[in-house]
């Protein structure tokens, strides 16, 4: 049953980042060209409704999974998120010193980052 609910869990999250990929390519080869107002907001931000589509996967998953996975997403989920926050807080300190502006897209890839290490190491921990 658990390796029926991750086949079909690793599909739907394929399906959605595909989607996510797709209009977020279209995004950004229609909206750059366009003139700044509304519109081109919209269309640069467009690329968000296929992210709900894999919010809404990940969500089902883990409402799919046991007690146990449950507890330690939360865990790791947790654990990303204060590293996340520790790293932010300590290069808004440096970016007073002087050091380049970062852009916030790199927030995500740095939490979901330890997010999948914790996730390895945890799955690996208990096997």
């Amino acid at each position: 049953m658990a390796e029926s609910n991750n086949l079909t869990y690793f599909k739907e999250l394929a399906g959605a980042i595909a989607l996510y990929v797709i209009i977020l390519t279209v995004a950004l080869v229609v909206g750059r060209g366009m003139s700044p107002g509304l519109l081109q907001v919209a269309v640069l931000v467009s690329p968000m409704l296929p992210f709900v589509l894999v919010v809404l996967v990940i969500v089902r998953q883990i409402r799919r999974s046991d007690e146990f996975i449950r507890k330690t997403s939360l865990e790791y989920l947790a654990i990303a998120a204060a590293v996340t926050a520790g790293w932010t807080f300590t290069y808004g300190f440096l970016e007073t010193s002087g050091y380049p502006r970062l852009s916030m897209f790199t927030v995500w890839p740095v939490m979901g980052a330890v997010w999948g290490v914790l996730a390895v190491v945890g799955s690996l921990r208990h096997r």
